[in-house]
């Protein structure tokens, strides 16, 4: 029964540290995320500064997962290259073993000082002061953790159901290295499992060389876990991944090959410190050898997973699952996800152009078959954001996530007016034999290049929350107006002139005039009214005071 309590103490301690390291990355995420993935994005551009970015984050965001996560979708869009993304990889490898070097000295001590002034922190409304405080609670639990861990490792020693397992797990070098890749994967964390591997190296349970092997496997678990969870993504998207794990997989070959050399080296240190060092030098020699090398390692894994067109244009691009457990990449995925509704939209108006200058039936059937995917990829990222937990939201985050949730909603609205209504108006023209290019063509083409011209500056400024384009964007809505206005003065003059018979041709038109002006609503609602609102320039009513 001790050895069965004993065990339940020590996955409750685990638990715990990985709550803490949970609630350390979402604090810093949420007061500094924005600004460390522009950091990010900066260092993209050269190998070296991308390796120290990749460690300087990783360390803010106590987990490498979450600065690939980052990587990644920037090397899925394109962004940037694959070269200095793997440089990333390397330098977020290092900064795990630079936080277990740090949490492998005793200084649980100060661990209820950093919980009750997180706590402080955290009752704050100030959002930056209120983040922090929460980071700072998250550290405080991971070095309460790891003090409870030692302790319950110290009283386990002592039995002998718990020396006795690990012997046998000690034995058998091949089970504990799978034993610790596990683990890691499982956990989504190689800091955990270093760290008891430490603990249990420190109280006798696992000589220096299998601790060694248990750090590799650990290792390995580790670059594992995105490879999986981004099975089914494009091929740009599993590249990074594939290429941590080759890297991990190289190093960890020639490690196993200088294993019987290692021990030696490290016995004049304790053997907790022995299992740290080891951890960084593994990772930071690894780097320093394969930094030269990413420029080969790039070109291989393209060959290996090359570029391929989607054959399906309503299936997502950029909702990588794995990036739900990391809002801002969900959310910059989503975003960018949602700028394809608008290319797609942007498709349908130029056809709708041609078809209403053309008078060609197969051009209507092209426009509408374009408003399907704009349903798929909507709903699409619809539940995408529904699945990302709403706990890991910060203000600004929550703010951005209606944001997007607007603008798709809005554009996929507007392809709906173009499929139902401009469409269906264009088709009563053919049916009805109205052929002929007349002043009114010239007029309503000219409106359409507007409507584009409109869709481009609302997916910019859909990016840059710029509230000066917003208002010129708003104001667009008086040039459709005073067009309607002028259409419904010159049907009624024709009417007045022609009869009934004489005015079908203007009355269609002016149902097509109407559909525009629907649709560039439907753009000025989906990126505009969000900025101007947000700005205090948007009234809540048209009507003026009493």
């Amino acid at each position: 029964m001790d050895f069965v309590w004993a065990s339940l103490a020590l996955a409750g301690a685990i638990a715990l540290f990985l709550w803490g390291t949970h609630m350390a990355q979402s604090g810093v995420q949420r007061a500094f995320g924005p600004r460390l993935r522009q950091i990010l994005g900066f260092a993209l551009g050269n190998r070296v500064k991308a390796f120290f970015a990749g460690i300087g984050v990783t360390v803010l965001l106590q987990s490498s997962t979450a600065t690939g996560l980052m990587a990644a979708s920037f090397t899925a869009s394109g962004v940037v290259d694959l070269l200095p993304a793997l440089a990333v990889m390397l330098g977020a490898n290092v900064g795990t073993a630079l936080i277990v070097q740090v949490l492998s000295f005793d200084i649980a001590a100060v661990a209820p000082v950093l919980i009750l002034a997180g706590y402080v922190m955290f009752r704050r409304e100030q959002p930056l002061v209120h983040d922090l405080g929460r980071a700072l609670i998250g550290l405080g639990l991971m070095l309460l953790a790891l003090h409870q861990m030692l302790a319950v490792l110290g009283a386990a020693e002592a039995t002998p159901t718990f020396t006795a397992g690990m012997a046998v797990i000690a034995s058998v070098p091949a089970l504990i290295f799978l034993l610790a890749a596990l683990a890691a994967w499982g956990a989504h964390s190689s800091v955990a499992v270093v760290l008891l591997v430490m603990s249990l190296a420190a109280h006798g349970q696992l000589p220096l060389a299998v601790g060694f092997v248990a750090v590799l496997g650990a290792n390995l678990g580790t670059a594992i876990n995105p490879l999986l969870e981004t099975d089914g993504t494009t091929s740009e998207a599993r590249r990074l991944p594939l290429g941590n794990l080759l890297n991990r997989c190289l190093g960890i070959v020639v490690a196993l090959a200088l294993l019987p050399l290692l021990p030696p080296l490290f016995a004049a240190v304790p053997a907790a410190q022995g299992i740290a060092l080891f951890h960084l030098l593994f990772n930071l020699v690894l780097a320093l050898f394969m930094l030269p090398l990413l420029g080969p390692t790039s070109k291989g894994l393209r060959r290996l997973l090359p570029s391929r067109p989607t054959d399906d244009p309503s299936k997502p691009i950029y909702l990588d699952p794995v990036a739900r457990t990391t809002p801002l990449v969900a959310l910059g995925g989503a975003a960018r996800e949602a700028l394809r509704l608008a290319d797609l939209l942007e498709q349908m108006l130029y056809t709708a152009r041609d078809a209403l200058l053309r008078n060609d039936r197969r051009l209507i059937e092209k426009t509408r078959s374009h408003d399907d995917t704009i349903d798929a990829l909507n709903v699409a990222i619809k539940r995408y954001l529904s699945s990302i937990d709403p706990e890991e939201l910060s203000t600004e985050d929550q703010r951005r996530m209606r944001e997007i949730l607007v603008f798709s909603m809005s554009m996929e609205q507007a392809g709906d007016v173009v499929d139902r209504n401009l469409m269906t108006h264009l088709g009563k023209r053919l049916k009805r034999g109205l052929l002929g290019r007349t002043e009114a063509d010239a007029k309503l083409a000219e409106l359409m290049e507007r409507l584009v011209a409109n869709l481009r500056t609302a997916a910019s400024l859909f990016m840059t929350e710029n509230p000066e384009v917003a208002r010129a964007l708003a104001e667009e809505k008086l040039v459709f107006r005073t067009a309607e206005r002028e259409a419904v003065a010159s049907h009624l003059a024709q009417m007045r002139s022609a009869g009934t018979a004489g005015g079908m041709r203007s009355a269609i038109d002016l149902d097509l005039l109407r559909d525009m002006k629907l649709i560039n609503s439907q753009i000025v609602a989906a990126a505009a009214y969000p900025v101007l609102d947000r700005t205090g320039e948007l009234l809540p009513t048209r009507l003026t005071p009493e």
